[in-house]
Protein backbone atom coordinates (compact mmCIF):
# COMPACT_ATOMS: atom_id res chain seq x y z
CA UNK A 1 0.00 0.00 0.00
CA UNK A 2 1.02 3.60 -0.41
CA UNK A 3 2.59 5.45 2.49
CA UNK A 4 0.52 8.27 4.00
CA UNK A 5 3.59 10.50 3.71
CA UNK A 6 3.58 9.96 -0.07
CA UNK A 7 -0.12 10.87 -0.29
CA UNK A 8 0.50 14.06 1.71
CA UNK A 9 3.78 15.19 0.17
CA UNK A 10 3.23 14.06 -3.44
CA UNK A 11 -0.52 14.51 -3.77
CA UNK A 12 -0.42 15.86 -7.33
CA UNK A 13 1.77 12.96 -8.54
CA UNK A 14 -0.46 10.43 -6.83
CA UNK A 15 -3.64 11.89 -8.32
CA UNK A 16 -2.09 12.06 -11.80
CA UNK A 17 -1.06 8.40 -11.48
CA UNK A 18 -4.49 7.31 -10.24
CA UNK A 19 -6.04 9.17 -13.18
CA UNK A 20 -3.93 6.96 -15.48
CA UNK A 21 -5.57 4.00 -13.79
CA UNK A 22 -9.02 5.57 -14.21
CA UNK A 23 -9.43 5.19 -10.45
CA UNK A 24 -12.79 6.72 -9.41
CA UNK A 25 -13.10 9.46 -6.76
CA UNK A 26 -9.33 9.57 -6.32
CA UNK A 27 -9.17 13.10 -4.92
CA UNK A 28 -11.90 12.44 -2.35
CA UNK A 29 -10.30 9.15 -1.27
CA UNK A 30 -6.84 10.68 -0.92
CA UNK A 31 -8.15 13.67 1.03
CA UNK A 32 -10.13 11.36 3.29
CA UNK A 33 -6.96 9.40 4.10
CA UNK A 34 -5.03 12.59 4.80
CA UNK A 35 -7.84 13.73 7.09
CA UNK A 36 -7.91 10.41 8.94
CA UNK A 37 -4.16 10.59 9.44
CA UNK A 38 -4.37 14.16 10.79
CA UNK A 39 -7.07 13.12 13.26
CA UNK A 40 -5.02 10.05 14.24
CA UNK A 41 -1.95 12.19 14.93
CA UNK A 42 -3.98 14.70 16.89
CA UNK A 43 -5.59 11.96 18.95
CA UNK A 44 -2.23 10.29 19.56
CA UNK A 45 -0.86 13.59 20.88
CA UNK A 46 -3.88 14.02 23.20
CA UNK A 47 -3.52 10.43 24.41
CA UNK A 48 0.21 10.78 25.09
CA UNK A 49 -0.23 14.14 26.85
CA UNK A 50 -2.95 12.74 29.12
CA UNK A 51 -0.81 9.70 29.85
CA UNK A 52 2.22 11.85 30.64
CA UNK A 53 0.15 14.07 32.97
CA UNK A 54 -1.25 11.01 34.72
CA UNK A 55 2.27 9.63 35.26
CA UNK A 56 3.42 12.96 36.65
CA UNK A 57 0.43 13.16 39.00
CA UNK A 58 1.10 9.63 40.24
CA UNK A 59 4.53 10.75 41.44
CA UNK A 60 3.02 13.85 43.12
CA UNK A 61 0.35 11.73 44.83
CA UNK A 62 3.07 9.54 46.29
CA UNK A 63 4.89 12.53 47.71
CA UNK A 64 1.69 14.02 49.13
CA UNK A 65 0.77 10.75 50.82
CA UNK A 66 4.21 10.55 52.38
CA UNK A 67 3.88 14.11 53.68
CA UNK A 68 0.45 13.36 55.13
CA UNK A 69 -1.48 15.64 52.77
CA UNK A 70 -4.31 13.20 52.10
CA UNK A 71 -6.72 15.90 50.91
CA UNK A 72 -4.28 17.10 48.30
CA UNK A 73 -3.63 13.52 47.23
CA UNK A 74 -7.36 12.81 46.85
CA UNK A 75 -7.76 15.91 44.65
CA UNK A 76 -5.00 14.68 42.36
CA UNK A 77 -6.47 11.16 42.38
CA UNK A 78 -9.74 12.58 41.07
CA UNK A 79 -7.86 14.29 38.27
CA UNK A 80 -5.97 11.06 37.56
CA UNK A 81 -9.27 9.21 37.22
CA UNK A 82 -10.42 11.80 34.66
CA UNK A 83 -7.17 11.38 32.75
CA UNK A 84 -7.54 7.61 32.85
CA UNK A 85 -10.96 7.89 31.22
CA UNK A 86 -9.54 10.28 28.60
CA UNK A 87 -6.68 7.94 27.69
CA UNK A 88 -9.03 4.96 27.53
CA UNK A 89 -11.45 6.78 25.22
CA UNK A 90 -8.57 8.08 23.10
CA UNK A 91 -7.05 4.60 22.85
CA UNK A 92 -10.37 3.13 21.72
CA UNK A 93 -10.85 5.84 19.11
CA UNK A 94 -7.26 5.42 17.97
CA UNK A 95 -7.80 1.71 17.41
CA UNK A 96 -10.89 2.41 15.33
CA UNK A 97 -9.18 5.21 13.39
CA UNK A 98 -6.13 3.11 12.61
CA UNK A 99 -8.32 0.32 11.25
CA UNK A 100 -10.32 2.81 9.18
CA UNK A 101 -7.09 4.36 7.88
CA UNK A 102 -5.61 0.95 7.04
CA UNK A 103 -8.76 -0.14 5.21
CA UNK A 104 -8.79 3.10 3.22
CA UNK A 105 -5.13 2.68 2.25
CA UNK A 106 -5.81 -0.91 1.13
CA UNK A 107 -8.35 0.42 -1.39
CA UNK A 108 -5.85 2.73 -3.14
CA UNK A 109 -3.86 1.04 -5.95
CA UNK A 110 -0.20 1.68 -6.61
CA UNK A 111 0.86 4.81 -8.46
CA UNK A 112 2.03 3.95 -12.01
CA UNK A 113 5.59 4.68 -13.10
CA UNK A 114 5.98 7.74 -15.34
CA UNK A 115 6.55 5.49 -18.39
CA UNK A 116 3.16 3.77 -18.05
CA UNK A 117 0.86 4.83 -20.91
CA UNK A 118 -2.66 6.06 -20.24
CA UNK A 119 -5.46 3.76 -21.34
CA UNK A 120 -8.48 1.79 -20.25
CA UNK A 121 -7.95 -1.74 -21.56
CA UNK A 122 -5.55 -4.20 -23.18
CA UNK A 123 -6.21 -2.45 -26.49
CA UNK A 124 -4.24 0.53 -25.16
CA UNK A 125 -1.10 -1.39 -24.16
CA UNK A 126 2.13 -0.32 -25.83
CA UNK A 127 4.06 -2.81 -27.97
CA UNK A 128 7.72 -2.36 -26.96
CA UNK A 129 9.15 -4.91 -29.41
CA UNK A 130 8.26 -7.99 -31.42
CA UNK A 131 10.82 -10.75 -31.88
CA UNK A 132 10.92 -13.82 -34.13
CA UNK A 133 9.27 -15.00 -37.30
CA UNK A 134 5.69 -16.22 -37.15
CA UNK A 135 5.51 -19.74 -38.61
CA UNK A 136 3.31 -20.48 -41.61
CA UNK A 137 1.41 -23.70 -41.03
CA UNK A 138 0.35 -26.16 -43.70
CA UNK A 139 -3.29 -26.35 -44.66
CA UNK A 140 -5.26 -28.42 -42.18
CA UNK A 141 -3.12 -27.42 -39.18
CA UNK A 142 -4.93 -27.97 -35.89
CA UNK A 143 -5.35 -25.86 -32.74
CA UNK A 144 -3.77 -27.31 -29.64
CA UNK A 145 -7.05 -28.58 -28.15
CA UNK A 146 -7.40 -30.90 -31.13
CA UNK A 147 -3.71 -31.83 -31.14
CA UNK A 148 -3.67 -32.91 -27.48
CA UNK A 149 -6.70 -35.12 -28.05
CA UNK A 150 -5.15 -36.65 -31.17
CA UNK A 151 -1.84 -37.29 -29.37
CA UNK A 152 -3.60 -38.35 -26.12
CA UNK A 153 -1.25 -36.29 -23.94
CA UNK A 154 -3.69 -34.07 -21.98
CA UNK A 155 -7.20 -35.10 -20.95
CA UNK A 156 -9.75 -32.46 -20.01
CA UNK A 157 -12.61 -34.95 -19.64
CA UNK A 158 -10.73 -36.92 -16.97
CA UNK A 159 -9.90 -33.70 -15.12
CA UNK A 160 -13.54 -32.69 -15.24
CA UNK A 161 -14.51 -36.12 -13.87
CA UNK A 162 -12.06 -35.87 -10.99
CA UNK A 163 -12.42 -32.18 -10.12
CA UNK A 164 -14.20 -29.98 -12.64
CA UNK A 165 -13.57 -27.78 -15.66
CA UNK A 166 -10.15 -26.17 -15.87
CA UNK A 167 -8.24 -29.00 -14.13
CA UNK A 168 -6.63 -31.08 -16.91
CA UNK A 169 -4.86 -34.42 -16.50
CA UNK A 170 -1.43 -34.64 -18.16
CA UNK A 171 -0.33 -38.12 -19.17
CA UNK A 172 2.46 -39.89 -21.02
CA UNK A 173 4.48 -37.50 -23.14
CA UNK A 174 2.28 -34.63 -21.94
CA UNK A 175 3.27 -35.22 -18.31
CA UNK A 176 6.93 -35.60 -19.26
CA UNK A 177 6.82 -32.38 -21.28
CA UNK A 178 5.44 -30.54 -18.23
CA UNK A 179 8.26 -31.86 -16.06
CA UNK A 180 10.81 -31.04 -18.74
CA UNK A 181 9.70 -27.43 -19.04
CA UNK A 182 9.70 -26.97 -15.26
CA UNK A 183 13.24 -28.35 -15.00
CA UNK A 184 14.44 -26.25 -17.93
CA UNK A 185 12.97 -23.05 -16.52
CA UNK A 186 14.36 -23.74 -13.03
CA UNK A 187 17.85 -24.58 -14.27
CA UNK A 188 17.91 -21.44 -16.39
CA UNK A 189 16.92 -19.37 -13.34
CA UNK A 190 19.61 -20.99 -11.18
CA UNK A 191 22.21 -20.35 -13.88
CA UNK A 192 21.11 -16.68 -13.85
CA UNK A 193 21.84 -16.41 -10.13
CA UNK A 194 18.45 -17.19 -8.59
CA UNK A 195 18.16 -19.41 -5.52
CA UNK A 196 15.55 -22.14 -5.89
CA UNK A 197 12.78 -22.08 -3.29
CA UNK A 198 10.08 -24.71 -2.80
CA UNK A 199 7.41 -22.84 -0.82
CA UNK A 200 4.07 -23.95 0.65
CA UNK A 201 1.14 -23.69 -1.77
CA UNK A 202 -1.27 -22.62 1.00
CA UNK A 203 -0.95 -19.19 2.60
CA UNK A 204 -2.50 -17.50 5.60
CA UNK A 205 -4.39 -14.22 5.55
CA UNK A 206 -1.35 -12.17 6.60
CA UNK A 207 0.57 -13.41 3.55
CA UNK A 208 -2.35 -12.50 1.27
CA UNK A 209 -2.42 -8.98 2.66
CA UNK A 210 1.37 -8.74 2.51
CA UNK A 211 1.58 -9.02 -1.28
CA UNK A 212 -1.78 -7.43 -2.08
CA UNK A 213 -3.93 -10.41 -3.03
CA UNK A 214 -6.14 -9.39 -0.11
CA UNK A 215 -8.42 -7.54 0.05
CA UNK A 216 -8.31 -7.01 -3.75
CA UNK A 217 -8.45 -10.55 -5.14
CA UNK A 218 -10.19 -12.74 -2.53
CA UNK A 219 -12.81 -13.72 -5.11
CA UNK A 220 -10.10 -15.11 -7.40
CA UNK A 221 -8.49 -17.39 -4.79
CA UNK A 222 -9.59 -20.77 -3.53
CA UNK A 223 -10.28 -20.44 0.19
CA UNK A 224 -9.96 -23.39 2.60
CA UNK A 225 -12.45 -21.90 5.04
CA UNK A 226 -12.07 -24.48 7.83
CA UNK A 227 -8.43 -23.43 8.32
CA UNK A 228 -8.72 -19.91 6.84
CA UNK A 229 -5.96 -20.65 4.33
CA UNK A 230 -5.78 -19.80 0.63
CA UNK A 231 -4.38 -21.79 -2.30
CA UNK A 232 -1.74 -19.62 -3.95
CA UNK A 233 -2.44 -17.88 -7.27
CA UNK A 234 1.33 -17.64 -7.90
CA UNK A 235 4.61 -18.50 -6.16
CA UNK A 236 5.23 -14.75 -5.82
CA UNK A 237 3.03 -14.73 -2.73
CA UNK A 238 4.81 -17.22 -0.46
CA UNK A 239 8.30 -16.39 -1.76
CA UNK A 240 7.94 -12.63 -1.20
CA UNK A 241 6.39 -13.26 2.23
CA UNK A 242 9.54 -15.09 3.32
CA UNK A 243 10.86 -11.61 4.15
CA UNK A 244 7.81 -10.12 5.87
CA UNK A 245 8.70 -8.04 8.96
CA UNK A 246 12.42 -8.16 8.20
CA UNK A 247 15.20 -5.61 7.93
CA UNK A 248 17.53 -7.00 5.25
CA UNK A 249 21.27 -6.31 5.64
CA UNK A 250 22.49 -4.41 2.58
CA UNK A 251 25.15 -7.04 1.88
CA UNK A 252 22.35 -9.54 1.15
CA UNK A 253 20.82 -7.30 -1.52
CA UNK A 254 19.64 -7.86 -4.13
CA UNK A 255 17.79 -11.07 -3.21
CA UNK A 256 16.98 -13.32 -6.18
CA UNK A 257 14.69 -16.31 -5.69
CA UNK A 258 12.92 -18.67 -8.08
CA UNK A 259 10.32 -21.30 -7.39
CA UNK A 260 8.08 -23.78 -9.15
CA UNK A 261 4.54 -24.28 -7.86
CA UNK A 262 1.15 -25.25 -9.11
CA UNK A 263 -1.06 -22.15 -9.20
CA UNK A 264 -4.78 -21.91 -8.52
CA UNK A 265 -7.20 -19.25 -9.79
CA UNK A 266 -10.98 -19.15 -9.58
CA UNK A 267 -11.28 -16.70 -12.48
CA UNK A 268 -14.84 -16.42 -13.75
CA UNK A 269 -15.38 -18.67 -16.74
CA UNK A 270 -16.39 -17.45 -20.17
CA UNK A 271 -16.99 -19.00 -23.54
CA UNK A 272 -15.09 -18.89 -26.82
CA UNK A 273 -11.81 -19.95 -28.35
CA UNK A 274 -9.85 -17.43 -26.27
CA UNK A 275 -10.44 -19.56 -23.15
CA UNK A 276 -10.56 -22.97 -24.83
CA UNK A 277 -8.11 -25.78 -24.10
CA UNK A 278 -4.97 -24.60 -22.31
CA UNK A 279 -5.74 -20.92 -22.84
CA UNK A 280 -7.27 -20.53 -19.37
CA UNK A 281 -7.12 -23.00 -16.50
CA UNK A 282 -8.00 -23.05 -12.81
CA UNK A 283 -4.85 -25.04 -11.98
CA UNK A 284 -1.58 -24.65 -13.86
CA UNK A 285 2.18 -24.93 -13.37
CA UNK A 286 4.51 -21.96 -13.31
CA UNK A 287 8.08 -21.04 -12.46
CA UNK A 288 8.29 -17.62 -10.82
CA UNK A 289 11.27 -15.33 -10.34
CA UNK A 290 11.24 -12.82 -7.46
CA UNK A 291 13.66 -10.05 -6.59
CA UNK A 292 14.05 -7.71 -3.64
CA UNK A 293 16.21 -4.68 -4.42
CA UNK A 294 17.18 -1.23 -3.21
CA UNK A 295 15.00 1.47 -4.81
CA UNK A 296 17.77 2.88 -6.98
CA UNK A 297 18.46 -0.58 -8.46
CA UNK A 298 14.95 -1.89 -9.03
CA UNK A 299 14.26 -0.73 -12.59
CA UNK A 300 17.56 -2.13 -13.84
CA UNK A 301 16.52 -5.34 -12.06
CA UNK A 302 13.18 -5.30 -13.89
CA UNK A 303 14.93 -4.90 -17.25
CA UNK A 304 17.15 -7.85 -16.34
CA UNK A 305 14.13 -9.99 -15.46
CA UNK A 306 12.46 -9.20 -18.78
CA UNK A 307 15.68 -10.06 -20.62
CA UNK A 308 15.84 -13.39 -18.76
CA UNK A 309 12.26 -14.24 -19.77
CA UNK A 310 12.96 -13.25 -23.37
CA UNK A 311 15.98 -15.55 -23.34
CA UNK A 312 13.75 -18.50 -22.41
CA UNK A 313 11.36 -17.76 -25.28
CA UNK A 314 14.23 -17.38 -27.72
CA UNK A 315 15.66 -20.75 -26.70
CA UNK A 316 12.24 -22.32 -27.20
CA UNK A 317 12.06 -20.75 -30.67
CA UNK A 318 8.74 -19.04 -29.99
CA UNK A 319 7.90 -15.71 -31.67
CA UNK A 320 6.98 -13.22 -28.97
CA UNK A 321 6.30 -9.60 -28.21
CA UNK A 322 6.83 -7.42 -25.15
CA UNK A 323 4.06 -5.06 -24.02
CA UNK A 324 4.14 -2.20 -21.56
CA UNK A 325 0.75 -2.30 -19.86
CA UNK A 326 -1.37 0.84 -19.76
CA UNK A 327 -2.80 2.24 -16.54
CA UNK A 328 -6.19 0.64 -17.07
CA UNK A 329 -4.79 -2.87 -17.62
CA UNK A 330 -2.20 -3.00 -14.84
CA UNK A 331 -2.46 -5.08 -11.70
CA UNK A 332 -3.61 -3.29 -8.54
CA UNK A 333 -0.21 -3.47 -6.81
CA UNK A 334 2.12 -2.83 -9.76
CA UNK A 335 3.98 0.38 -10.63
CA UNK A 336 5.14 -0.94 -14.02
CA UNK A 337 4.31 -4.22 -15.76
CA UNK A 338 5.63 -5.80 -18.94
CA UNK A 339 3.59 -8.62 -20.44
CA UNK A 340 5.26 -11.12 -22.75
CA UNK A 341 3.07 -12.87 -25.30
CA UNK A 342 3.86 -15.74 -27.68
CA UNK A 343 2.36 -16.21 -31.12
CA UNK A 344 -0.13 -19.05 -31.38
CA UNK A 345 -0.01 -20.02 -35.05
CA UNK A 346 -3.11 -22.20 -35.29
CA UNK A 347 -5.23 -19.73 -33.32
CA UNK A 348 -3.71 -16.77 -35.12
CA UNK A 349 -3.34 -14.65 -31.99
CA UNK A 350 -1.00 -13.66 -29.19
CA UNK A 351 -1.10 -15.53 -25.86
CA UNK A 352 0.18 -14.00 -22.63
CA UNK A 353 2.76 -16.26 -20.97
CA UNK A 354 4.45 -13.89 -18.53
CA UNK A 355 4.05 -10.69 -16.57
CA UNK A 356 7.08 -8.98 -15.03
CA UNK A 357 6.36 -6.20 -12.55
CA UNK A 358 8.05 -3.71 -10.25
CA UNK A 359 5.88 -2.97 -7.22
CA UNK A 360 8.31 -0.36 -5.87
CA UNK A 361 7.49 0.07 -2.13
CA UNK A 362 3.81 -0.91 -2.41
CA UNK A 363 4.21 -4.50 -1.20
CA UNK A 364 7.18 -3.69 1.04
CA UNK A 365 5.09 -1.17 3.00
CA UNK A 366 2.51 -3.87 3.72
CA UNK A 367 5.23 -6.42 4.47
CA UNK A 368 7.32 -4.04 6.60
CA UNK A 369 10.25 -5.15 4.43
CA UNK A 370 13.12 -2.74 4.95
CA UNK A 371 16.87 -2.10 4.91
CA UNK A 372 19.12 0.45 6.61
CA UNK A 373 20.54 3.26 4.48
CA UNK A 374 23.97 4.86 4.86
CA UNK A 375 22.61 6.91 7.78
CA UNK A 376 21.38 3.74 9.51
CA UNK A 377 17.79 4.81 8.93
CA UNK A 378 15.28 2.14 7.89
CA UNK A 379 13.88 2.49 4.35
CA UNK A 380 11.42 0.41 2.39
CA UNK A 381 12.79 -1.94 -0.26
CA UNK A 382 11.38 -2.57 -3.73
CA UNK A 383 9.86 -5.94 -4.68
CA UNK A 384 9.63 -7.41 -8.19
CA UNK A 385 8.39 -10.61 -9.74
CA UNK A 386 7.93 -12.27 -13.11
CA UNK A 387 6.64 -15.50 -14.65
CA UNK A 388 9.56 -17.46 -16.06
CA UNK A 389 7.40 -19.09 -17.31
CA UNK A 390 3.75 -20.14 -17.03
CA UNK A 391 3.38 -23.49 -18.77
CA UNK A 392 -0.10 -23.89 -20.33
CA UNK A 393 0.12 -21.34 -23.15
CA UNK A 394 3.79 -22.18 -23.74
CA UNK A 395 2.69 -25.77 -24.36
CA UNK A 396 -0.17 -24.55 -26.57
CA UNK A 397 2.21 -22.50 -28.72
CA UNK A 398 4.84 -25.28 -28.90
CA UNK A 399 2.21 -27.73 -30.11
CA UNK A 400 0.63 -25.43 -32.66
CA UNK A 401 3.76 -23.78 -34.03
CA UNK A 402 5.76 -26.99 -34.38
CA UNK A 403 3.19 -29.40 -35.85
CA UNK A 404 4.48 -31.35 -38.82
CA UNK A 405 2.75 -32.65 -41.93
CA UNK A 406 2.89 -36.22 -40.57
CA UNK A 407 0.97 -35.20 -37.40
CA UNK A 408 3.97 -35.20 -35.07
CA UNK A 409 5.16 -32.22 -33.00
CA UNK A 410 8.82 -31.29 -33.30
CA UNK A 411 10.21 -30.15 -29.94
CA UNK A 412 12.89 -27.44 -29.50
CA UNK A 413 16.35 -28.93 -29.22
CA UNK A 414 16.91 -27.27 -25.84
CA UNK A 415 14.23 -29.55 -24.32
CA UNK A 416 15.53 -32.86 -25.68
CA UNK A 417 17.77 -33.68 -22.72
CA UNK A 418 14.89 -32.94 -20.35
CA UNK A 419 12.17 -34.88 -22.18
CA UNK A 420 14.18 -37.85 -23.40
CA UNK A 421 12.45 -37.56 -26.79
CA UNK A 422 12.63 -35.16 -29.72
CA UNK A 423 9.02 -35.11 -30.82
CA UNK A 424 5.50 -35.74 -29.63
CA UNK A 425 3.61 -38.50 -31.38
Amino acid sequence: MLQVSVLKEQTDRVLAGLAKRNFPNADAEVQRIIGLDQRRRQLQTEHDSAQAEANKLAQQIGRLMKSGDKAGAETLKARTAELKQQTKAAAEELTQLEKELQDALYRIPNVPHASVPAGRSADDNEVVREVGQKPELAEGALPHWDLIKKLDIIDFELGNKITGAGFPVYKGQGARLQRALINFFLEQAIDAGYTEIQPPILINEASGYGTGQLPDKEGQMYHATADDLYLIPTAEVPITNLYRDEIIPTERLPILNAGYTPCFRREAGSWGAHVRGLNRLHQFDKVEIVQIAKPEDSYAALDGMVAHIEGLLQQLGLPYRVLRLCGGDMGFTSALTYDLEVWSAAQGRWLEVSSASNFETYQANRLKLRYRDENNKTQLLHTLNGSALALPRIVAALLENNQQADGTIKLPEVLHRYTGFTQLG
